[in-house]
């Protein structure tokens, strides 16, 4: 099974693309990932964006396709992947399926998570970091400290980052409403989005999807 995962930031892509990865017996190949693995391994694409970034540029959208195309082809997808972060714009969706047509080949479904602006708001300004050690994460409404402030495992200070700030929020959601969410409709017109509520419990949410998705079998 081949799949696009969107949403908004904060609707959960790479939770539950880890977990319907899991589920479906496929990779989950997120941006990322490449952008990490490329620039470890040191491939000519990887130095190819590691020089923009170091110069402060956007990397072009050529680079970001190809280091796709190349983990596509790799022999654990060959059966098919989840995609989540790629494509992020409507010339990387139609670079896509230029790529699975040559191999006759196509997406099964495009799946989509739905979750209000001001939820999206709630879920990242109110995340608070560890200072002593980032992966200690808790949130001031759903997860919040014992004592406001300090770290439940390590004692550190929690702090917000300042990319999580609302005005920092909203204006990548906008980035989100005119970059990626195009694609939706592009893809709507090929029948392949299944759209799912992201509110709820992790499970939840996971579940949803399931039930949503194509069968195998169609």
């Amino acid at each position: 099974m081949r799949i696009v995962l969107v949403g908004p930031p904060g609707a959960g892509k790479g939770t539950q693309a880890a977990y319907l990865a899991k589920n479906l017996a496929i990779p989950h190949i997120s941006t990322g990932d490449l952008f990490r693995a490329n620039i470890s391994q040191g491939t000519p694409l990887g130095q190819k964006a590691q020089e923009y970034m170091r110069s402060g540029q956007l990397v072009p959208d050529e680079v970001t396709i190809g280091m796709a195309k190349d983990r596509m082809e790799q022999e654990d997808a060959a059966e098919g992947f989840l995609l989540d972060g790629f494509p992020r714009n409507l010339a990387q969706a139609e670079a896509l399926d230029t790529i699975l047509k040559a191999d006759g080949l196509g997406l099964d479904a495009v799946l989509d998570l739905e979750v209000p602006e001001d939820e999206v708001v709630k879920r990242i300004a109110g995340r608070r970091m560890c200072r002593k050690d980032s992966s200690h994460i808790f949130h001031v409404i759903y997860n919040p400290p014992a004592a406001e402030g300090v770290c439940d495992v390590c004692g550190g200070e929690l702090y917000q980052r300042e990319d999580d700030s609302e005005d920092t929020v909203r204006k990548r959601l906008e980035v989100y409403h005119s970059e990626t969410e195009p694609i939706i409709d592009y893809y709507k017109a090929q029948g392949l989005v299944v759209t799912i509520s992201a509110l709820g419990k992790v499970a939840e949410v996971t579940q949803r999807a399931m039930d949503a998705l194509p069968s195998r079998e169609a």
